[in-house]
């Protein structure tokens, strides 16, 4: 649905305008729907707090609404740390957080509620997202925060806002990337071509940033550890990508789906070669500082392992490497 404002609408926040236009849809979902990239201004993405201007065009889209609420499931989690406000979980590759696109079952949100069921988790995001404050890509696997109360769930959605949380990601990239560290300054959008992805090629994109530096350099490869200061849709993926280094297995932004070292075939790795290695925040309730480190996931080391032998890299190389995320 597209809206232009009035004169007499300018000067209003985006998502109170939006309200005023579509008052069966709550403030909170089209919050919401912001976070998803779902609503545009002139074909830009906005904040909620964007000020509105006489004669712009703000375009909404609004999915079919899912079935209410979330089934509990007996899915195990690996909980990295826990009480009473949040809880900190190492997601595994190929889990959706939460229930969407056409999957219903077998979510992160089905896992959360069997364990503390929907009284132990916050219930600002709704019934399809009850203690959910960020997200990481199904591919993505590593370090999640979850929101136990409300108190939590809005100071942890405003420290991510205000960029207090550190998030640092590690990913096996192709290419040559120049230089030992460095920051890309990119905005990210949506692409208007094929809306599941995302592109830094327009300029009215969000604005993002993400600093990186290099851990090991193979032939042909680079491991880094990214550290991401917003939290854009699939931001490094897109980021690295637009540099010509995508990362190893995101066949989405141009990696190949099985990767050729010289004449040997690698086995496939099925999943993007990224994961959520720290998260540091200040807890919401006590203000304590807390850093939760996950582990590089087995199948990853492996495949760093497969990678270096294929490019005939130094072993104590890969190990020394290895050692500061597992």
């Amino acid at each position: 649905m597209k809206f232009i404002v009035t004169p007499e609408e300018a000067g209003q926040r985006l998502d109170i305008f939006l309200v005023a236009q579509l008052p069966a849809v709550s403030r909170s979902r089209i919050q919401l729907l912001m976070d998803d990239g779902r609503v545009e201004v002139d074909g830009a993405a906005r904040k909620a707090s964007h000020h509105v201007q006489s004669g712009e065009v703000v375009t909404i889209e609004i999915p079919k609404e899912q079935p209410a609420g979330v089934e509990a499931e007996p899915i195990p989690l690996d909980i990295l740390y826990e009480d009473a406000d949040l809880a900190v979980v190492n997601k595994p590759a190929g889990m959706i957080v939460h229930p969407g696109s056409g999957v219903a079952a077998g979510t992160m949100v089905a896992a959360l509620l069997d364990r503390f069921g929907a009284a132990g988790l916050s219930a600002v995001g709704g019934p399809l997202r009850p203690g959910i404050v960020h997200r990481l890509d199904k591919e993505t696997s590593g370090a999640i925060v979850i929101a136990r109360t409300d108190a939590a769930h809005q100071k942890l959605v405003e420290n991510f806002r205000d960029r207090l949380v550190q998030k640092n990601y590690v990913a096996l990239l192709h290419g040559k990337i120049k230089g030992e560290a460095g920051t890309i300054e990119l905005p990210v959008a949506r692409d208007l071509r094929r809306r599941s992805r995302m592109t830094a090629r327009r300029r009215e994109g969000r604005e993002a940033r993400t600093d990186w530096r290099v851990c090991l350099r193979l032939n042909g490869f680079v491991l880094i550890d990214a550290d991401l200061h917003t939290g854009r849709t699939h931001q490094i993926r897109v980021h690295f990508a637009a540099l010509g280094c995508p990362v190893v297995g995101d066949t989405v932004y141009g990696a190949p789906r099985r990767e050729r070292i010289a004449k040997e075939l690698l086995p496939p790795l099925d999943r993007n070669f990224l994961h959520s290695a720290r998260l540091a925040f200040t807890h919401p309730r006590t203000g304590k500082p807390i850093e939760m480190r996950a582990p590089l996931p087995p199948e990853l080391a492996d495949y760093l392992r497969t990678v270096g032998r294929a490019t005939q890299a130094d072993p104590a190389q890969i190990d020394a490497a290895l050692r500061e995320f597992l």
